[in-house]
């Protein structure tokens, strides 16, 4: 018997699954209520993409702790970086109508602000660079203003001058050559659209997305007017302390300035759906969209960050978006946010319609992985959860049995325990590795990974011990440990 959405609503509500310190393994389900209570979150919107189309919308809590100000599906929140995918939209649709070209140097548009040179040498940047975050700029994000403080313009926020309180938008790396994360950049990708369009930026995403996509609850007016005030969260740093003024002002748009609720992506996502699968566009067609949810990076993305809560490897980084997944059902793109006092995440299933948008009024982003994997079990999205390791058979475990020593003078002896592999390392009783491949082990008891390397002949010459996920040989040789066995006994 097919389940109602409240019935599917109850559901998720009731089974959340926090996380535990071992890696593929969850706590006992908890509900919405202690999960926000937990983590000093006053208020949570959620909207569900089901079968191409939203299939529900519903707020839970307060917007304002200590008050009675219900969260509804119309009430608003900052989307902090999910602003960039937002704005990608906006410069895709003028280069889909032929009225930019993504692939040409910015300061052929620039004119009230130029991309300075670097002693003699002039970085060319493009709008693909600086969507992809390829442009080898600075500036990760932006911390925002209180309502009390002055506000800079978009040029001194460029140019890192006083009232700006982050330092100046540079080129300190080649272009195009590697993925690093931007807000600077999104910030100079609206200063082009602003000094070509001539319009103030709020009203001109207005014309080319929000409104075509029936988004009327969200705008990119910093500070927020006076007449949408009402409609908004506050936001609430550390224990669920309203911030003051109720919220920041983030005069990098483009970055960080959309006020949306979850329906309105929710919205946007539908459409990109959609017209993905072949109906009829709007405004974007399918040839843009591909292109937006295609590998835009050399290489891959290196290290994760606040805009990426945890989703896992396999990622890339598209014109705007975020995607993972793989090229099957599992296929997905998706975006995050984090301004003061404000979480989100966008997570959207392409080719089988399904995903979600969770927003919340606190800095309390580890509440929205939880949120998602009740979403994920109750509305079966692929790949949601990681694997279970396919353990095989061990052969010949004697051939990885020594003495590891490293430089630092660490030890660990590789013992064959009736037929099964164990590590001791120091005083530490031996721990069992299973095996998932000829040369891969893990241990189920704690999250560590151990690698053999062998030379042209088989025989095994140095073992690599990862812990707690840490994986990054080449950039922090010191938290891995590359052993060379010992000869002799």
């Amino acid at each position: 018997m097919q389940k109602s959405v409240e019935q599917r609503i109850e559901s998720i509500i009731n089974n959340l699954l926090p996380v535990t310190a071992q890696e593929g393994k969850f706590g006992e389900p908890k509900t919405l209520d202690e999960r926000l209570a937990h983590h000093h979150t006053p208020g949570i919107s959620i909207a569900v993409i089901n079968n191409f189309e939203i299939e529900w919308a519903r707020g839970f809590g307060v917007c304002e702790k200590g008050t009675n100000h219900q969260v509804t599906p119309d009430t608003l929140f900052q989307a902090a970086s999910i602003s960039k995918p937002v704005f990608a939209l906006a410069v895709m649709r003028l280069a889909q109508e032929g009225r930019l070209d993504i692939d040409e140097d910015v300061n052929t548009y620039l004119t009230s602000w130029r991309v300075p040179k670097i002693g003699d040498w002039q970085p060319r940047i493009t709008l693909r660079h600086l969507l992809s975050h390829t442009a080898g700029l600075t500036i990760h994000g932006f911390p925002g203003y209180p309502q009390s403080t002055s506000l800079p313009t978009l040029i001194q926020i460029l140019n890192g001058e006083s009232p700006a309180n982050t330092e100046k938008v540079e080129v300190n790396i080649i272009p195009g050559l590697h993925f690093r994360y931007s807000g600077g950049g999104m910030t100079i990708a609206q200063q082009v659209l602003v000094d070509l369009l001539k319009q103030p930026f709020p009203d001109m995403i207005h014309k080319l997305v929000l409104q075509p996509l029936g988004m009327n609850n969200s705008t990119y007016h910093q500070p927020l007017l006076n007449d949408w005030l009402t409609k908004a969260a506050t936001a609430h740093s550390c224990s669920s302390i309203p911030v003051e003024g109720k919220h920041y002002v983030y005069p990098e748009m483009a970055a960080a300035g959309l006020w949306t609720t979850p329906s309105d992506l929710a919205k946007l996502a539908v459409e990109m759906m959609r017209v993905l699968h072949g109906c009829p566009p709007s405004v974007w067609n399918k040839q843009t969209l591909e292109q937006m949810l295609l590998p835009q990076q050399p290489g891959q993305i290196q290290g994760a960050n606040d805009e990426f809560i945890g989703l896992g490897n396999g990622l890339f980084v598209g014109l705007g978006f975020f995607a993972g997944g793989g090229i099957g059902d599992g296929f997905y793109f998706f975006h995050s946010g984090h301004n003061e006092g404000f979480c989100s995440l966008m997570r959207v299933y392409a080719h089988i319609g399904k995903g979600a948008v969770v927003m919340l009024n606190s800095n309390e982003s580890q509440l929205i992985p939880e949120v998602m994997r009740s979403l994920a079990l109750e509305y079966d999205w692929p790949d949601a959860f990681a694997k279970e390791k396919t353990i095989i058979p061990l052969v010949q475990a004697d051939r990885y049995c020594g003495l590891y020593s490293t430089k630092a003078g660490l030890q660990f002896q590789v013992m064959n325990l009736d037929g099964d592999l164990f590590v001791q390392c120091q005083q530490q009783p031996p721990l069992q590795f299973f095996s998932t491949s000829e040369l891969e082990f893990f241990a189920k008891a704690v999250n560590t990974n151990i690698c053999f390397e062998q030379d042209d002949t088989g025989n095994i010459t140095a073992m690599t011990l990862n812990q707690a996920g840490i994986t990054s040989l080449r950039q922090q040789a010191d938290q891995t440990i590359r052993a060379e066995k010992q000869k002799g006994d």
